[in-house]
């Protein structure tokens, strides 16, 4: 993967004197030219609204934003692009699940499952909805990749109060991508609907919404090589045609009148507003360019990575892996404590180097007070990442260690 390291300007850069080492793609990943082309290209040669004029300016946005629209339907195998609902990114395809379809079709007493592995933007949500409705949350606190997590959800299935599961495709932390198919079958032959967070699995693995069988997937374009500020809520159809607009004024109406209006078809019916007309088109570059690539390439260079990089951290006296330390049935995503080291101790020295990780709790609070911790350090890797470059990590948290210990 080294002849695309070229498309992406920003790793030219050198940090602290030294050549930048961007180990923090979970949390963004990089742009590559083509991405920042197709955004200043929008401003420059044909910036107008879309949907809302005939001139020539307008008719060529509407025609880029909804060719994007039939990307994202194709890329991950929707039925339809009425399907596809552009949003900020997935805590706002989330909070719209929330309010649009939970508020209406939940009431006091009903129940979701939240998995304790979730993204604060899958369990806040979810929080707030339980404090203003009386809608109680199980905790699903299995964090394994097999029978643990099927054991649990059938045991908390069993409540016919369930009515939603909320559940992440991949761990942000623990780097595990689940085998969500099986667990999505069982929440359906209970009687409820399933959510997926799959804002770390879309950038590694492909995805079909169809196979996968589930009713809401949410993903943001920013951790793809897509621009930020930009996300898709994917949901059935059936059940798009069910729920209220998420928000009100320009583009969701078809008619308004003193007394009323009528909402737009889908899927503008919830896209009010002048959308991220450059962010949409930019994603539709980003999964032009992925595709170029190719699924399989990405996913060995990336698989190849990770397993060399958990066999050199663990030769790291005091360094112990969160979760797994297997490379199977995972994305590029290690989280990692050091004995006697914080994990902002640990991010700030190597920023020295160059390398740029994170470090905290990565939005997983919950999960982390599970397991014991307070926090951990993260390196999570993308398609221009090298074997080089974990050298230079190791080499960079051994010299660390050495001067803290």
């Amino acid at each position: 993967m080294l002849n695309i390291r070229k498309d992406f300007p920003i790793l030219n850069r050198l940090i602290n004197g030294k050549p930048l080492v961007y180990f923090d793609n979970a949390a963004t990943t990089q742009k590559p030219n083509v991405v920042i082309e197709a955004e200043a290209n929008y401003y420059r040669q044909y910036n107008a609204n879309v949907h809302r004029g005939i001139h020539t300016l307008a008719e060529e946005a509407t025609k880029m934003y909804e060719d994007a629209r039939e990307k994202v339907r194709s890329f991950i195998n929707a039925k339809s692009t009425k399907e596809i609902i552009f949003t900020r990114g997935t805590t706002e395809s989330i909070n719209l699940v929330a309010y649009a379809w939970a508020r209406s079709h939940l009431q006091a007493g009903d129940e979701i499952i939240v998995s304790i592995i979730n993204h604060h933007s899958n369990i806040v949500p979810w929080q707030m909805l339980a404090e203003e409705r009386g809608v109680g949350i199980q905790w699903m606190d299995a964090v394994g990749t097999g029978r643990d997590l099927s054991l649990q959800i059938a045991q908390l299935l069993q409540s016919r109060k369930i009515k939603l599961v909320a559940l992440t495709h991949a761990s942000n932390t623990l780097g595990v991508l689940y085998d969500v198919k099986p667990l999505i079958k069982q929440a359906h032959e209970a009687g409820a609907l399933v959510l997926l967070d799959g804002a770390q699995s879309v950038p590694h693995t492909q995805i079909d919404v169809q196979d996968l069988d589930c009713d809401f997937f949410a993903f943001s374009g920013h951790k793809m090589c897509g621009p930020t500020g930009v996300g898709v809520l994917y949901t059935k159809q059936a059940i798009l045609e069910t729920m209220k607009p998420f928000h009100g004024g320009g583009e969701m109406i078809k008619a308004v009148t003193k007394e009323n209006f009528v909402a737009n078809d889908l899927p503008w019916k919830f896209e009010a507003g002048t959308p991220n007309i450059a962010g949409v088109i930019g994603l539709g570059v980003a999964i032009d360019y992925l595709q170029t690539i190719g699924w399989s390439a990405m996913h060995d260079h990336e698989q190849e990575l990770t397993q060399y990089a958990l066999e050199q951290l663990q030769k790291i006296d005091g360094l112990d892996i969160v979760g797994q330390p297997e490379a199977d049935n995972r994305i590029g995503v290690i989280a990692f404590t050091v004995d006697g080291l914080h994990p902002h101790d640990i991010a700030a020295e190597l920023d020295k180097y160059g390398i740029a990780i994170r470090a905290g709790h990565h939005c997983t609070q919950p999960l982390h007070t599970h397991l014991g911790l307070n926090g951990s350090a993260r390196v999570s890797f993308y398609i221009y990442n090298t074997m080089e470059e974990v050298d230079m990590l190791i080499r960079a948290l051994q010299q660390t260690i050495s001067v803290y210990t």
